[in-house]
């Protein structure tokens, strides 16, 4: 499990092919179960989406407060990479269909385990699903 925000960036730097990281802001609203902090029941809903080339990020914190710009009803980051082809980084058009599928598997709670997920203070997620 990557531990660090700028693993990630190395990680995706080290790939044969440039990378176009694929983000993902939700909000998680946790349900009224007197349940330990450490499991707690909730949804999570997507609030925005943003496609950038790894060397566009320059720090975690640098992220969140451009995200904070935008929307500061936040809680969880989901990250996916998208890889190029023949040299060419993907293009923010190409990102597109990408983030529509994430914002639906958040919706959904399929397939999450394919995203590494940070919350506001840079402290990696993971998350349960329960069906």
């Amino acid at each position: 499990m990557i531990k660090m925000f700028k693993e990630l960036l190395t990680m995706t730097q080290e790939q044969s092919n440039p990378q176009r990281l694929l983000l993902l802001f939700a909000k998680a609203e946790a349900s009224n179960t007197k349940k330990s902090k450490k499991h707690q029941r909730g949804t999570i809903s997507p609030v925005m989406c943003v496609d950038k080339l790894p060397e566009e990020i320059s720090t975690f914190a640098t992220l969140v407060k451009e995200a904070d710009a935008i929307n500061k009803d936040w809680d969880f980051m989901f990250i996916a990479s998208l890889s190029g082809e023949e040299g060419q980084a993907p293009s923010t058009e190409d990102a597109e269909p990408f983030l529509n599928k994430m914002a639906n598997d958040i919706e959904t709670g399929n397939g999450m385990g394919r995203y590494v997920i940070f919350d506001r203070d840079e402290n990696p997620i993971e998350l349960a699903i329960n069906d």
